[in-house]
């Protein structure tokens, strides 16, 4: 879904941690739901992006990253968003949890260049 780190704004913000476990039904079309879901999150209003893994034993993480609490009620109520939802439990995982939380403050590292907060 996404190949490295979103380029976000200074805190504060919001994040939405969905942690999951894919079984093994209809990878190709998981992988299509997943691309569609990406392009209309893209196009909502607050999106700031996405980091997204997912290893060989079908266990991922997708934070998605969004400018209010108002931004990730309006991306859950996407009707679209809501019908691939419900297809997801239904078809594609074994287990999910969703974490939603305020983003104060920002450090990190990256070789040869300063980071948001890389003074730590």
């Amino acid at each position: 879904m996404n190949g490295g780190f979103a380029r976000l704004p200074a805190p504060p913000y919001y994040a939405v941690v969905f942690s999951s476990q894919r079984n093994a039904a209809d990878p190709a079309e998981y992988a299509v739901a997943a691309e569609r879901m990406l392009e209309l999150a893209q196009r909502q209003p607050g999106y700031l992006g996405v980091e997204s893994v997912r290893g060989a034993d079908g266990f991922g993480i997708t934070v998605s990253y969004w400018q209010s609490e108002a931004a990730i009620a309006a991306w859950r109520a996407q009707a679209e968003h809501a019908e691939i939802r419900r297809h997801g439990r239904r078809h594609w995982y074994t287990h999910y949890e969703l974490r939603v939380g305020r983003i104060e403050r920002v450090s990190g590292y990256a070789a040869g260049r300063d980071a948001p907060g890389s003074a730590d």
